[in-house]
């Protein structure tokens, strides 16, 4: 069985279909950069997927037009970052760091500061957390979003509805803030 393949769509090009074990319906995804993709259950054909996506192309072109006007404002974003002075980056988030953890009660091991391509932050099971350098210099309300749920991993080691709730007491605009961040891919700063 064919797990991934391409496929054309007249006015919105190509469509990438991948077979899931996750998925449990047909799930259509547009991402800046990445395009249409669509996880395709394996009680589902290929053939089916197609037909189903077709149907969905007036859909598909909506969020089209969206995505390539967040992709300029990427690359308009990407155009106007300067480069990362290390030392004040790491001072910045140094200090929002303490001052989050201090004012919500976390203590957390140790922690350190990278350049990251695929991650804005992380926190390990010794509750080490790892900042990417470039998290300096997104808007401060993203900065102590991503703190705050780094943070909150030092309590919870997953995304459960617990963790959601707990994110959500200390910022009441957490998902709000989860959907800004994604205008801000890594791999375009």
């Amino acid at each position: 069985m064919t797990k991934a393949i391409r496929f054309e769509i007249k006015d919105i090009g190509t469509v990438l279909l991948e077979k899931s074990r996750r998925a449990k319906r047909l799930n259509i995804t547009v991402q800046p950069f990445k395009g249409v993709r669509v996880a395709v259950p394996y009680g589902i054909s290929m053939d089916d997927a197609k037909d189903i996506t077709r149907a969905k192309s007036t859909w598909i072109r909506k969020h089209l037009v969206r995505m390539h006007e967040i992709e300029k404002e990427i690359l308009h974003i990407s155009l106007q970052t300067p480069p990362i002075d290390k030392e004040k980056a790491k001072s910045k988030l140094a200090s929002r760091l303490a001052e989050l953890a201090e004012q919500h009660g976390f203590s957390f091991n140790k922690v350190t500061f990278r350049q990251q391509k695929t991650l804005w932050g992380s926190c390990s099971a010794k509750n080490n957390i790892s900042l990417n350098l470039r998290l300096a210099a997104l808007p401060d309300e993203l900065i102590s979003y991503v703190i705050l749920h780094e943070l909150v991993h030092v309590r919870i080691k997953n995304h459960s509805v617990h963790f959601w709730k707990e994110l959500q007491q200390l910022m009441p605009d957490a998902k709000k803030m989860a959907l800004s961040l994604k205008r801000y891919p890594l791999a375009h700063l």
